[in-house]
């Protein structure tokens, strides 16, 4: 009977090898490949793909400990992830802005938890050691007071701020109304076309207050526009898998 050592190649029992492994978790994550596009080219079913990329990222990324080295500006924020009456739809979001306030890169995902409440992000806090959490300088976070109860309390020596995002959305809300406001005093009716302040609260809102603060340096980066159906040739331009 004829048996060779593959270990080094793959993991026992594996349908794929590591670098085929790789190549498809860099496709999925860096050029936005979808799964199917990445079972396709590799010759296997949805689910082996699927399976082998989320193991690989859970090991690669999820669990690499140097992800938490050398933060010091921490971000919080709530998504909606479930559009079904089912289940909490919300997941927070904590990213690592050090990078941005250090204006040498962006932000980095650092996890993501189901739920939005004080107490999500207070036991995610928690769980960080004390030297970790002693390193954190500012907490960038939006007007809900739950998260800034939570960095109050598990890191006191940080600073709460609100970013910039919301800073302009709030903004924008006042102006809005204010202009509102003058339109009753004057017209005492809600505003029309022909009427020059319902004419410019467009002007208002995306002129004087960008929905998007400028950032302080140019982005060298192309802008990246939504593009159609994935096609075979984008996979091409992907690393060769062995």
């Amino acid at each position: 009977m004829w048996r060779q050592d593959m270990s080094q190649a793959a993991d026992p029992r594996a349908k794929l090898s590591r670098a085929a492994v790789r190549w498809a978790l860099t496709g999925v994550v860096v050029h936005h490949v979808t799964v199917a596009r990445i079972s396709q080219a590799l010759g296997v079913s949805w689910n082996t793909a699927n399976t082998a990329v989320l193991a690989e990222g859970e090991r690669s990324l999820i669990n690499d400990p140097t992800r938490y080295e050398g933060v010091r500006v921490i971000g919080v924020d709530e998504h909606v992830w479930r559009h079904t009456p089912y289940g909490d739809k919300y997941v927070t979001v904590i990213l690592d802005v050090t990078p941005v306030r250090d204006r040498r890169g962006h932000s980095r995902l650092l996890d993501m938890v189901p739920g939005r409440s004080k107490r999500v992000f207070k036991t995610w806090l928690a769980s960080r050691p004390d030297t970790w959490r002693s390193h954190i300088e500012i907490v960038a976070m939006d007007g809900f007071t739950g998260f800034k109860s939570a960095a109050a309390e598990e890191l006191p020596g940080a600073r709460a701020v609100m970013d910039p995002f919301h800073v302009v959305h709030l903004a924008g809300d006042a102006l809005d109304e204010c202009r509102r406001r003058i339109q009753q005093e004057l017209h005492h009716r809600r505003g029309r076309a022909t009427d020059p302040l319902y004419k410019a609260r467009r002007m208002l809102a995306h002129q004087i207050l960008p929905a998007h603060p400028t950032p302080a340096a140019p982005d060298p980066r192309p802008v990246r526009q939504r593009l159609p159906r994935r096609t075979r040739s984008h996979l091409e331009r992907l690393p060769e898998h062995h």
